[in-house]
């Protein structure tokens, strides 16, 4: 008996998660995870550096070029959701000590069928980790951009970025930078020159606009 309620109980628990929830295996990335740390061991990172980390926002930003003479170290890896940084923020967030962490996640949640308050959710065991590790750390996040290719889930994004704004400011090692009204044009859609030509990932241009944001809490 005790084992078919058990049975039951695993069931209806199954039932209830939607199916960003059951589908999410952060195994997918082991070979990048293990490309930085071997990366890691033939070139040693900065200690105390600034740590840019989380999705393909984060990978394709040439960190070095846009914020030269500074300690910087991407930790960027494609599609990843939140979920895949608290995952592996044990191997490529906490080793470095990082003074700030800029992430940028969240897009792709969404994208995936999580809510605004799952992303929240995510992000806030995120933050946990790294005061928990890193109680004098800076988390910068950049807000969910809007974009071309994923216009229809806008309105999804702009709520979790107003969690996730409300949740920062109650910390001050906390940053909420919101990118989403420079991309905006006169037509209230973003800005096609920013992208490039699958509409969802950035231009120089659009790097531009972000580095030149985040810029100005570095040099804090």
């Amino acid at each position: 008996m005790r084992s078919t309620i058990s049975i039951l109980v695993l069931v209806m628990v199954c039932l209830t998660m939607t199916p960003a929830q059951a589908e999410h295996d952060s195994s997918r990335w082991e070979d990048e995870i293990q490309f930085f740390e071997q990366t890691d061991k033939e070139n040693p990172p900065p200690q105390n550096g600034i740590l840019f980390i989380g999705s393909s926002s984060i990978r394709f930003w040439d960190v070095d070029a846009f914020f030269p003479n500074l300690p910087v170290i991407n930790r960027g890896f494609g599609g990843s959701q939140i979920a895949d940084s608290i995952h592996f923020a044990d191997r490529i967030l906490i080793p470095y000590h990082p003074k700030t962490v800029v992430f940028y996640a969240g897009d792709n949640d969404i994208a995936a069928g999580k809510s605004a308050e799952q992303v929240l959710e995510d992000y806030k065991t995120f933050a946990g980790i790294v005061r928990k590790n890193l109680p004098e750390t800076r988390l910068i996040y950049i807000a969910i951009k809007p974009s071309l290719s994923r216009w229809n889930l806008v309105d999804e994004m702009r709520k979790a970025n107003d969690l996730i704004e409300k949740e920062a400011s109650q910390d001050n090692h906390q940053i909420f930078i919101d990118i989403d009204a420079p991309m905006i044009g006169e037509d209230g859609k973003p800005k096609k020159e920013l992208f490039l030509e699958d509409g969802l990932h950035l231009n120089n241009k659009g790097y531009e606009i972000w580095s030149d944001l985040v810029r100005e809490h570095l040099s804090e």
